[in-house]
């Protein structure tokens, strides 16, 4: 009543001297819950304007207006969590704004058209939101949890539109396969954003961070979008991220040493009992000359490759774009960096998966170590047909959470030793001295 807050030693009502909000306004783990939607607005950021016809039509315009939206959004309200930007050093984050260098001297070139410098603008308002964020990395799951909730969203939105409008969900002009009908989603981003939170959530498990019923929930469900999507990348991206990261728990985890043995063993038989349905599955009707040149991508990167170019392009790319060439989608996170971004661009996003692969791999087996190592196999196997490492895009935001996860925890500074009280001399003692 009016007094000092017994918590935190300040009025009630206000921030500690870290600027944190009141204990009432945050999580377990000591972040702000508004983080939670600064996270959810940078999601919804990167979900694109591009795909399947919406139910009820949505303008490009307004799609964009929203996304663009988010993003500054996110950044004002990250900002105001975090007025006296205190970060944490990140080797990722580092990479990332040097990124920027090459991106904005492409891009001033105007080859990309004057969008190239909006494209700029926006990955670095994206960067600057995830170094304000980078505060409350500390090792915690706390990021990942954000991740899945705000992924299972979206798919939730996708199940809707297809309970809504069957045929709107799966057009034959994509083959049948699963589109968000309420936003403009494409297979590949449903099967990854399924993909994603499936692996996570299997950790979290494994690692005892969540109960089985809750589990079930997000991954039953996910599982039977994924295989609507018909996509294999995300399908392969899971499998293969699941088994480096759950064997860099086999030599502590029990639980990751019996989850490894039955996936095992089910996969041995569905390979066998299954396997004229899941090379079906595998490939979509299409025939083997298409599935070789990768659904006509390879014709696109050969001819990309082919393209003239001067030494300045050569160095530092074109410009900031929509990831195509030629009219055609590239689907090649390093061909179209290097098309955007030239080698500089290259070579920065290399280095940035070797760094985060090469600090998980000197990290002792936990579940955080895990997690990330999923993540990064995870982006580093969608990279060959999918894009979107060189610019603002859900595979920077899984690596951003890989990130949070390697980070190491805040120590806190040490107390100042308790002052000594001096001893009071009378004054008869200091008059005969």
């Amino acid at each position: 009543m009016g007094g000092q807050d017994p918590r935190r030693g300040g009025p009630p009502g206000t921030t500690d001297t870290a600027g944190t909000p009141p204990a009432a306004e945050t999580d377990t783990a000591g972040t702000p819950k508004l983080v939670g939607v600064v996270w959810g607005l940078l999601i919804l950021n990167t979900l694109g304007s591009a795909g399947a016809k919406t139910v009820v039509p949505l303008p490009r315009s307004l799609i964009q207006l929203v996304t663009m939206g988010a993003l500054v959004a996110a950044f004002t309200l990250a900002l105001a969590l975090n007025l006296r930007l205190r970060i944490r050093p990140s080797a990722f984050l580092l990479l990332l704004t040097l990124l920027l260098v090459p991106s904005l001297i492409s891009s001033l070139q105007l080859q990309s058209g004057f969008g190239a410098l909006f494209r700029c603008a926006r990955l670095a308002l994206f960067v600057s939101t995830l170094w304000l964020l980078s505060r409350w990395w500390d090792g915690g799951p706390t990021f990942v949890r954000h991740h899945i909730r705000m992924y299972f969203a979206v798919l939730g939105s996708v199940a809707a539109g297809a309970m809504i409008s069957p045929g709107a969900a799966m057009p034959e002009t994509y083959g049948g396969r699963l589109v968000g009908a309420l936003w403009p989603l494409t297979p590949p981003q449903i099967g990854q954003y399924a993909a994603v939170i499936i692996g996570l959530t299997v950790l979290l498990v494994l690692g005892r961070r969540t109960d089985r019923t809750s589990a079930a929930v997000i991954i039953v469900p996910s599982l039977v979008l994924l295989a609507l999507t018909h996509t294999r990348t995300a399908t392969l991206g899971l499998l293969i991220g699941l088994a480096l990261a759950i064997g860099s728990l086999v030599l502590t985890s029990a639980a990751a040493r019996r989850f490894f043995t039955w996936a095992v063993l089910i996969a041995a038989v569905a390979a066998v009992g299954f396997a004229s349905a899941l090379r079906a599955w595998f490939l979509r009707g299409q025939s083997q000359e298409n599935l070789s040149s990768l659904t006509g991508r390879a014709k696109v990167w050969d001819a990309l490759l082919a393209a003239p170019r001067s030494t300045a392009e050569q160095m530092f790319g074109v410009g900031l774009g929509d990831k195509s060439f030629g009219g055609l989608p590239i689907d090649n996170s390093w061909l179209a960096v290097y098309h955007e971004q030239g080698w500089t661009g290259v070579t920065l996003v290399a280095t940035i998966l070797v760094v985060l692969g090469g600090v998980a791999l000197l990290r002792p087996p936990s579940l955080a170590r895990a997690c990330a190592l999923f993540l990064i196999s995870y982006c580093a196997i969608a990279s060959y047909t999918e894009a979107g490492l060189g610019d603002a895009s859900p595979y920077l935001l899984h690596l951003a959470v890989a990130a949070s996860l390697l980070a190491a925890p805040a120590t806190a500074p040490p107390l100042p030793p308790p002052a000594v009280p001096r001893r009071r001399v009378p004054r008869w003692a200091q008059e005969r001295r």
